[in-house]
């Protein structure tokens, strides 16, 4: 997946507080990297679930990644996180998924 333009979905229970700052610690890894995504969305479950499979990676609380199954059957890269506000952690799984060298 590397190099390739990626467009990101970040989902928690209510699309405020803690998706809006997984989404900022996401773009921080990224800049880190200089990968340029090709969109990045924060928002509730209740969205996500709706719109995961027109993005090809989604970030999420771990405790809600099993919600997400159709849209990995579509090829969409879940990200499950024990800490949605870690970079270190992101960062960390998007080496293991190959989005990150």
């Amino acid at each position: 997946m590397a190099g390739k333009s990626l467009s990101f979905l970040v989902c928690c229970a209510n699309g405020a507080g803690s998706s809006l700052m997984a989404q900022m610690a996401l773009e921080k890894v990224l800049k880190k990297y200089d990968i340029k995504p090709q969109k990045v969305h924060h928002c509730p479950l209740s969205e996500g679930k709706s719109t995961a499979s027109q993005y090809d990676v989604l970030v999420c609380a771990q405790n809600f990644k099993d919600m997400f199954g159709d849209a990995r059957d579509k090829g969409v890269t879940i990200i499950p996180l024990r800490n949605v506000m870690s970079a270190q952690e992101i960062e960390t799984k998007l080496k293991e998924q190959g989005i990150i060298e």
